[in-house]
């Protein structure tokens, strides 16, 4: 049997619509969602922290409360990007450990953590808080191709993992550019080198439209967990739909046991939001179309959007094929990271500079910059030694320990900035996180007389297991 993680309240709406679902438009339907039998649900995380407090004026541990207390029996889940938890940086331990924390007691039952880079060191913190604190671990790697990510590595990688107390290991596939006969030869290796008992999750996007067949051969492989969305805001950048796959699977010895009926049920009620998100502007044509693009450069569909809003800021938008071909040449320069937040941003914004300054490396951002220094952990492969020279001077002063290593504990002082705002502990982690966007919440809050309500009952008690 394949169990389904449904993602239709995350990362559906955040590769589709810009994360513009509201909490009003999931806690109708919440009922039917908790019926159904996935394996989880993920609903929290990701950009949807940032997303309740800057454009919906939600308060995001308000909404997983509500979601928790609408949902009791099915595993809630999040994503959790390491040492930058939801932001852009690395924040110190004790911020990573409080948060994690505070995410379990309000209702969260797994979190994926993965790290950009995928450096281990980055996800140690997070991976620990979760264990200590009766979460399910599930760590993450970044899936992309260069030649030193090869099979071996990754195998390798999802072994350290697991030997750090990953529960199930996750291949994050992105950008939608794992294809099927390498997904069923890497989970093959896994398989044979992973523990009985840690489950494998495979997490892909149909931005390519390779999607499906990357799971029917992965599951032939042996994993045991998929990622799709109810087809209202499934395909295209999101995940493959959910109903096709349980058709596919239904009858044969990877039967996920879901009814279909059940399902269509929930599929009704969210043509209805995404027609609200197509009327609002949010869901358009562009983010359920094939784009071949993600294969030959392995930019994600997030990426794309932002490459073209940059250009257009910078009237060049007639660049935008010479950009997208310096990308690959950007990442083998700064040791092939993978292209996801923050380094995809980091990639694509070098890219843009290089090829419309008309010359390479005249200007370098600061995150290029902190990213040839080692401030966000141990790249893949050496970077340049002509890009570092040029971007960082002669003798620059690198970081090799772990990136965090050098943050001071920074919870009391956030504490200390927000204090007239606080209603709630778990504000202080939205202040750390988003100081400006929270603030702005901390007074519409306030100007609007809006209380905290911590009630959601009973359905926190216990984490469910694996």
């Amino acid at each position: 049997m394949v169990k389904i993680t449904e993602t239709i309240l995350r990362d559906a709406h955040q590769s589709q619509a810009a994360t513009r679902m509201r909490i009003d438009e999931m806690l109708p339907i919440a009922e039917k969602l908790d019926k159904i039998g996935y394996y989880s649900l993920e609903c929290w995380g990701g950009a949807t922290f940032d997303a309740c407090l800057r454009f919906l004026n939600e308060d995001p541990w308000d909404r997983l409360r509500k979601l928790r207390k609408a949902m009791p029996n099915t595993k809630l889940q999040m994503l959790l990007r390491g040492q930058n938890i939801l932001g852009y940086k690395h924040y110190s331990d004790d911020v990573v450990e409080e948060f994690v924390k505070k995410s379990i007691e309000n209702g969260i039952d797994i979190i994926r953590i993965f790290d950009a880079l995928n450096d281990p060191r980055n996800m140690e913190t997070a991976m620990k808080a979760t264990k200590k604190y009766g979460g399910i671990c599930e760590a993450a790697f970044s899936y992309t191709t260069s030649p030193v990510h090869t099979n071996e590595y990754f195998v390798k990688l999802s072994q350290k993992l697991e030997s750090m107390g990953a529960d199930i290991i996750c291949i994050k596939d992105m950008a939608g550019i794992l294809l099927p006969y390498n997904a069923y030869e890497l989970v093959k290796a896994m398989k044979a080198v992973l523990k009985p008992e840690t489950m494998i999750h495979l997490h892909t996007h149909q931005t390519a439209g390779v999607g499906n067949q990357t799971y029917l051969k992965a599951i032939e492989a042996g994993v045991d967990i998929i990622d799709t969305a109810l087809s209202p805001l499934g395909n295209g950048t999101s995940q493959p739909a959910t109903e096709p796959m349980v058709a596919i699977l239904q009858g044969t010895e990877y039967d996920t046991g879901l009814d279909l009926k059940k399902i269509n049920e929930c599929t009704v009620f969210f043509k209805k939001v995404a027609d609200r998100l197509k009327q609002d502007g949010w869901l358009t044509d562009k983010s359920l179309a094939t784009d071949i693009n993600a294969l030959i450069y392995q930019v994600p569909g997030g990426m794309l959007s932002n490459l073209v809003g940059q250009l257009k800021k910078m009237n060049a938008l007639d660049r935008y094929e010479e950009v997208l071909a310096e990308v690959p040449n950007v990442r083998k320069d700064l040791g092939y990271p993978p292209l996801v937040t923050p380094t995809s941003q980091i990639v694509g914004t070098q890219a843009v500079f290089n090829v419309v300054l008309g010359e390479r490396y005249k200007m370098a951002s600061a995150e290029t910059k902190g990213v040839l220094r080692g401030e966000y952990g141990t790249l893949p492969a050496a970077p340049d030694k002509d890009v570092i020279k040029k971007v960082l001077g002669d003798n620059p002063e690198m970081i090799t320990c772990r990136p965090a290593d050098l943050i001071a504990p920074e919870l009391e002082k956030y504490r200390e900035e927000c204090k007239e705002f606080i209603q709630q502990e778990e504000d202080v982690l939205s202040y750390a996180l988003f100081p400006q966007v929270s603030m702005n919440y901390f007074k519409y809050r306030q100007a609007n007389n809006i209380r905290i309500d911590r009630d959601f009952g009973d359905t926190t008690k216990g984490i469910l297991p694996v």
